[in-house]
C-alpha cells in the first residue's frame, strides 16, 4: 500500500469524501490516505494527525517526499487536539481503531467538531457504540459499508450532522441500518462467526460445575445477541 494504491478498506473510506474536502485524518499512520486524497483532488487541504512519534515522523517524511507540504500538514497530538478553528475542517476520518476508542476521541474534544459536516469512521470492532454516539450528538448515518480484506471484515460508517437527533432501533444500532438492508456476504460471514463464538463462550460458562450469579448477566447478554442474529438472518 502507498499513496498511489490504497488498501481496499481505505479506498472505500476515501470514496466517501465530499469533493474538495478539508480533511482531517486522525491516526494517519504513514499519511497515505490524505496524500492519496490530495493527489486525486478529493481533498483540497488535509491534516494528518498522529500521537505516536514513529508514525508521526513517517507521515512527515511521506508528505515531504511528495512535495505536498502546502496542502497537507502533519501534526503530532492526541486525537482531535491537533485541530484548530482556523483549519476549517469539514470532514474527519478516523480509521483502524476500536469503536470504543473512536468514540472516546470524539467525546474528548467534542468542541473541535464545530463546523465539521461529515465523519467517516472505520471501527475494527464495536461499531454499535458509534451509532449510539451519533444518536446523542445529532449526527445521522448517510451510508455504511462492510467488506472483507485479507480475511478480516471491516465496517465503515459515514455520518453527517443533522438539525434534529435521530434514533435507531436496537437492531439498526447493533447491525447498521444500511447494512441490514443489504445483508451482503461479508455481513453474513461476520455475524455467523460472532454467533458461533458466543455459543462457545456460553458452553464454557455452563460447563463449570456451578454457574456463579455474576455470570448470569453475561449469559443473558450473549443469548440476546444470538437471538438478534437469528432474527436478522431468518
Amino acid at each position: 500500500m502507498n499513496e498511489q494504491q490504497l488498501s481496499k478498506r481505505l479506498h472505500k473510506v476515501v470514496s466517501y469524501l465530499p469533493e474538495g474536502a478539508r480533511l482531517a485524518d486522525i491516526g494517519s499512520d504513514h499519511a497515505y490516505l490524505p496524500c492519496y486524497a490530495v493527489l486525486n483532488k478529493q481533498a483540497s487541504f488535509a491534516i494528518a494527525g498522529e500521537v505516536v512519534e514513529g508514525p508521526f515522523k513517517s507521515a512527515k517524511k511521506q508528505v515531504e517526499k511528495l512535495s505536498l507540504t502546502e496542502q497537507i500538514q502533519v501534526r503530532k497530538g492526541d486525537g482531535l487536539a491537533v485541530l484548530t478553528a482556523d483549519d476549517q475542517i469539514d470532514t474527519i476520518v478516523i480509521a483502524g481503531m476500536g469503536g470504543s476508542l473512536i468514540r472516546s476521541i470524539l467525546e474528548k474534544d467534542s468542541d473541535r467538531l464545530v463546523g465539521v459536516k461529515r465523519l467517516i469512521l472505520q471501527p475494527n470492532l464495536a461499531a454499535h457504540k458509534l451509532r449510539s454516539w451519533a444518536e446523542d450528538n445529532q449526527f445521522a448515518l448517510i451510508a455504511e459499508a462492510i467488506l472483507m480484506e485479507d480475511q478480516k471484515i471491516y465496517e465503515i460508517l459515514v455520518l453527517e450532522r443533522v438539525a434534529r437527533p435521530v434514533q435507531y432501533t436496537e437492531k439498526e444500532r447493533f447491525f447498521g441500518p444500511f447494512l441490514l438492508e443489504e445483508k451482503n456476504e461479508a455481513f453474513q460471514t461476520k455475524w455467523l462467526h460472532e454467533k458461533k463464538n458466543w455459543h462457545k463462550i456460553i458452553q464454557t460458562i455452563e460447563q463449570k460445575s456451578s454457574i456463579h450469579s455474576e455470570n448470569q448477566p453475561k449469559l443473558k447478554e450473549l443469548k440476546h445477541k444470538i437471538q438478534l442474529v437469528e432474527d436478522v438472518m431468518a
